[in-house]
């Protein structure tokens, strides 16, 4: 007879197997002395399993992880769980309040990894979320979107050198996985140190609901899940293989003036293919800008003026050969994930 697995431990919690629990690890306080708390939903499932961390807005004004959180949380029973779910719906606290990415002192939290006791606010955040919940988890999906003004296609961000981790992409189902290096600082490089597998979720635009980006991540985690037999039952099909791209680009302004986008997000463009024309406001004069490279847009800027130097379109890099297989894969990808709210 299998043996149940014993209680988990979370800061002064217990939670028992079959069970969740709502934890508030004690993180910081306001400039009035009101305490603030990490926010950390436990589901311990009753058999033995992986331990997989979620988590969103560690930049706080990306809402959309927050959203695919709470869906996650009303979507998952502990008795039918195998291992463990921590759920981590807001990691950057004082972000989310102000609606800001960053932290007070204008630092960025997803930089200050792996943190330390004695540093700044970010610094001692950064080091409690690692102690406290990323040495705990064998396994992390981080849940982003684009800054604000720009918009992100659904995205994977992976290692590819890490095999586990790019298993997890591809069970995601998601119409792009860009091959993406560690940055110092980052949850990823720190995650990276520590051997567990993580995958960074990119779709929508911060301080804005895309619902489409939404559904397709609730529906990826759980689908990761799944593969790590974490819950029973189908993933979500796939029609079409994923797209894999070892680098991407962004094409850059080259005036001052009001942009008229000729393409949008998710098109797949050929090299030469005009992108934009930046026109004069005060005449007829424009520029054309144009696509470096064969790819799709998987990054747009929303703003529709710009100074010269400005990013306007962000391209994952394919061969001509792949275009249509990335077409299609994100055709299916919309009429799966229609952009309205359920």
């Amino acid at each position: 007879m299998r043996k149940k697995p014993a209680d988990f431990q979370l800061g002064d919690y217990s939670v028992a197997p079959g069970t969740r629990a709502a934890v508030q690890l004690p993180a910081a306080r306001l400039y009035n002395d009101t305490p603030l708390d990490l926010h950390v939903e436990v589901f311990h499932g009753r058999k033995k399993g992986p331990t997989l961390l979620v988590c969103a807005a560690i930049h706080g004004d990306e809402l959309n992880g927050i959203e695919i959180c709470r869906r996650l949380i009303n979507g998952i029973d502990p008795n039918e769980l195998s291992g463990t779910l921590l759920v981590v719906p807001v990691v950057n606290m004082f972000g989310f309040i102000q609606q800001s990415r960053y932290l007070p002192d204008r630092r960025d939290l997803n930089r200050c990894f792996p943190g330390s006791e004695r540093g700044a606010l970010g610094s001692r955040l950064a080091h409690l979320f690692r102690v406290q919940l990323v040495e705990r988890a064998t396994h992390i999906i981080d849940l982003h979107t684009g800054a604000i003004h720009r918009s992100n296609l659904p995205q994977i961000r992976v290692n590819f050198d890490n095999i586990e981790a790019t298993a997890m992409a591809e069970a995601f189902n998601c119409p792009v996985i860009m091959n993406a290096k560690d940055r110092d600082g980052s949850l990823r490089s720190q995650a990276s140190e520590l051997g567990i597998p993580l995958i960074l979720y990119e779709a929508g635009e911060a301080l804005r609901f895309d619902y489409s980006a939404i559904r397709a991540g609730y529906n990826g985690v759980t689908n990761v899940m799944k593969m790590l037999k974490m819950m029973k039952g189908r993933r979500t099909r796939k029609k079409v293989t994923p797209v894999f791209a070892q680098k991407s680009l962004w094409v850059r302004s080259e005036r001052d003036g009001i942009v008229l986008s000729k393409v949008e997000l998710g098109q797949t463009v050929s090299r030469q293919q005009m992108l934009a024309e930046i026109a004069a406001p005060q005449g007829a004069e424009v520029t054309a800008i144009t696509s470096p490279v064969h790819g799709i847009i998987i990054g747009i800027s929303n703003i529709p003026v710009t100074n010269e130097g400005e990013a306007l379109f962000h391209i994952a890099c394919f061969d001509r050969e792949e275009i249509p297989t990335a077409t299609e894969m994100v055709d299916t990808f919309v009429e799966a994930y229609p952009d309205r709210p359920l």
